[in-house]
């Protein structure tokens, strides 16, 4: 057996961190391949080397500029010294000041923080250093290039037994060889290419809470932890709002039928929650987690008759797609259809939205209203269960919490409602009371 282990940013924000890192991967040596994150937050208030890089490339003056710089370089010698280890990270920090006078792309400054913390958790662990940026290739839109990254990373990994990858990065995939970096927690998406490319049988994904919750923390006190999800419910959780993984890390190593497991590196005795593709495993709950984003807003047509009208609803998603505007859900009736859009991306166009879709359809009439959230109740469980919506909805009454929208796909694994954005912490409290406690 053996595994891909990825370690987030706050587990690797000090030297007493990289010792509990240490620990981890040596305690199991089927941990063959490790994928590090920046350097995160040591305290509340502090601030991510990621975000010092992109306020050292952002500066205004030289002054500006090497007060953060001298930051940064403090950060790394502060966990070099504190480790003890005999390595200088002068020439790589004397190579990357050059680059960012010459400004060559704010992607190049942001992937500095996994690189040079790459380059000393190989040298604390003693194992190889793989530069993302020479087997991981990625287009301009920042989606990963299966086919020229699997031939070159597979290749690779074969010839490496421990090795280190930092997460975060590639490079373009036009042969340039300019640092292209994923989204925002694209280290999740390096660890998932990594197994997949390692044909590991796991993936461990190591951050600051033991597992996955069923809801947010901040909004419910002490949530449970989910011991099972399948990807189809963390895709769904994800998609709404919940934070633990990286939504797109998902694909490769879900093609491959690899489970993740999602670990706490400040407490590795924890089980954690695994992440499976399928699982007879009966769930704890009926419901396996909720989560929710608030700021949407709803564009409500009317129109007589309008469901014997050939095309109306590919006409009305038209205007919306001309406006390069998604949607969120469509709940329609015999004369209404409702499209939900993020009040945010749609304010801005919501003029010429509407007079597009006058023209397109004629409405009788058109009925917008904002300050909707949307709650996502997840679980495979449902589709066993009578009665889960009942549930739902009275646990809401209760709570005198009017729901604006429902909306159930026909794979009875999740339920969607639509809420005030003023009811939205107490509708999930409610729900996580009604199922869980």
């Amino acid at each position: 057996m053996s595994k891909v282990v990825k370690f987030g940013g706050s587990s690797l924000a000090d030297a007493s961190q990289f010792k509990k890192v240490y620990d981890i991967v040596m305690a199991d040596r089927q941990r063959k391949y490790v994928v590090p994150s920046a350097p995160g937050k040591r305290f509340k208030d502090d601030i991510k080397v990621t975000d010092l890089l992109y306020k050292a490339y952002d500066a205004k003056s030289e002054s500006e500029f090497q007060r953060t710089f001298e930051e940064i370089r403090q950060r790394y010698q502060d966990i070099i010294d504190g480790l003890g280890l005999q390595i200088s990270l002068e020439e790589e920090f004397a190579i990357i000041e050059k680059n960012f006078e010459k400004q060559i792309g704010v992607d190049y400054a942001a992937s500095r923080g996994e690189y040079l913390n790459g380059i000393l958790l190989a040298h604390y662990l003693e194992f190889d250093f793989i530069d993302a940026k020479d087997v991981i290739f990625i287009d301009e839109y920042g989606n990963y290039d299966k086919k020229k990254t699997d031939s070159v990373l597979s290749q690779r990994l074969l010839e490496s037994e421990y090795a280190v990858i930092p997460g975060f990065y590639g490079s373009l995939n036009d042969g340039s060889g300019q640092i292209k970096a994923f989204s925002r927690g694209g280290s999740d998406v390096t660890g998932s290419i990594v197994a997949k490319n390692g044909k590991v049988d796991l993936y461990e994904n190591w951050t600051d809470v033991s597992g996955f919750l069923v809801a947010d923390p901040r909004i419910v006190k002490e949530p449970a932890v989910i011991e099972t999800i399948t990807y189809k419910e963390l895709r769904e959780l994800s998609y709404m709002g919940a934070s633990v993984l990286h939504e797109n890390s998902v694909f490769p190593v879900r093609n491959e039928g690899i489970p993740i497991n999602i670990k706490n590196t400040n407490k590795p005795e924890d089980p954690g929650t695994l992440i499976v593709e399928s699982t007879c495993h009966k769930p704890a709950h009926v419901i396996t987690g909720i989560a929710g984003t608030k700021g949407f807003a709803t564009v409500m047509i009317e129109k007589d008759m309008m469901n014997s009208e050939i095309g109306f609803g590919r006409k009305v998603l038209q205007v919306f797609e001309d406006h390069h505007l998604s949607f969120e859900h469509m709940p329609s009736g015999i004369d209404t259809m409702t499209i939900i859009v993020n009040t945010e991306e749609f304010i801005d166009k919501e003029q010429d939205i509407l007079a597009g879709i006058h023209r397109a359809v004629q409405p009788d009439s058109i009925i917008l209203e904002s300050d909707l959230a949307l709650i996502a109740v997840v679980g495979r469980g449902m589709k066993a269960s009578r009665g889960t919506a009942a549930r739902i909805f009275n646990a809401l009454a209760k709570r005198n919490i009017n729901i604006k929208m429902i909306d159930q796909g026909s794979s009875e694994l999740n339920i969607i409602i639509g809420v005030r954005n003023c009811y939205f912490n107490d509708a999930i409290k409610a729900i996580y009371n009604e199922f869980i406690d």
